[in-house]
């Protein structure tokens, strides 16, 4: 797997392996993770992780770890928001007690009307959702924003724009973006790995492979209620 050491600038890329012990022991790495690096070849720029450093939080799918925060992104067309879907997603996410922001790419595609729907549906969510449009760069600065200095996993289904929002706001084309599939208007999965993109500004992006649903097997009867932010602040 690659690391990179940050020793000021954009930090030196190494390609490491795990240790044996740490294998012996099951310590997982994942993407994301503070590790301590040994035998170090500056030269072939390779090393070895000999320890993973305390995580401060931890997404289990995708595994991204020490993530500080988490953009569910949909789409307002092609394909358009599915209101179980996104309940689901919202839901995986507010179980992780990980902030979030919620944004709804691809508006070009629709008129001000729909926009002011969703808009209002959402709020009565409780969230406050940022419009968004790639091809219109609508939005853009919003999200840039949110997103600097902070370590943020992107989320959503196949087909909303992940790959091509990472792109933007990273003012580059290393993402392969895929097509959405007219017959079922749903995205071919074109993200095959997670990995940490640096942004300009600061921070990092994870993009994430493209999937239907969540698991939600962190959701408990008891933990459900305060993955509803509207319900939530009547109780309280």
């Amino acid at each position: 797997m690659r690391v990179v050491v940050q020793g000021g600038g954009t930090g030196v890329e190494l390609l490491c392996v795990v240790r044996a012990v740490l294998k012996k022991i099951k310590r997982r790495v994942m993407v994301g993770d503070r590790v301590l690096i040994g035998s170090i070849d500056w030269v072939d720029r390779r090393g070895m992780i000999e320890n993973v450093f305390r995580r401060s939080s931890e997404v289990l799918d995708p595994p991204v770890a020490n993530v500080d925060h988490l953009l569910v992104l949909f789409s307002m067309e092609q394909p358009k928001p599915e209101p179980f879907s996104l309940t689901r997603f919202l839901v995986e996410a507010e179980s992780t007690g990980i902030p979030l922001t919620l944004a709804l790419n691809k508006t070009e595609l629709v008129d001000s009307q729909a926009v002011d729907a969703w808009n209002s549906r959402l709020r009565e969510w409780g969230y406050e959702p940022v419009f968004c449009s790639v091809g219109a760069k609508h939005g853009l600065d919003t999200l840039s924003s949110i997103l600097k200095d902070q370590t943020t996993v992107v989320v959503g289904p196949s087909g909303v724009g992940k790959s091509s929002l990472i792109n933007v706001l990273r003012s580059n084309t290393h993402e392969r973006v895929g097509e959405v599939s007219m017959r079922s208007g749903r995205g071919k999965h074109t993200t095959r790995h997670v990995s940490l993109l640096p942004l300009s500004g600061g921070g990092y992006l994870a993009d994430t492979p493209g999937f239907n649903q969540p698991s939600l097997m962190k959701v408990t009867k008891q933990s459900l209620q305060q993955t509803f932010p509207e319900v939530g602040s009547k109780v309280k």
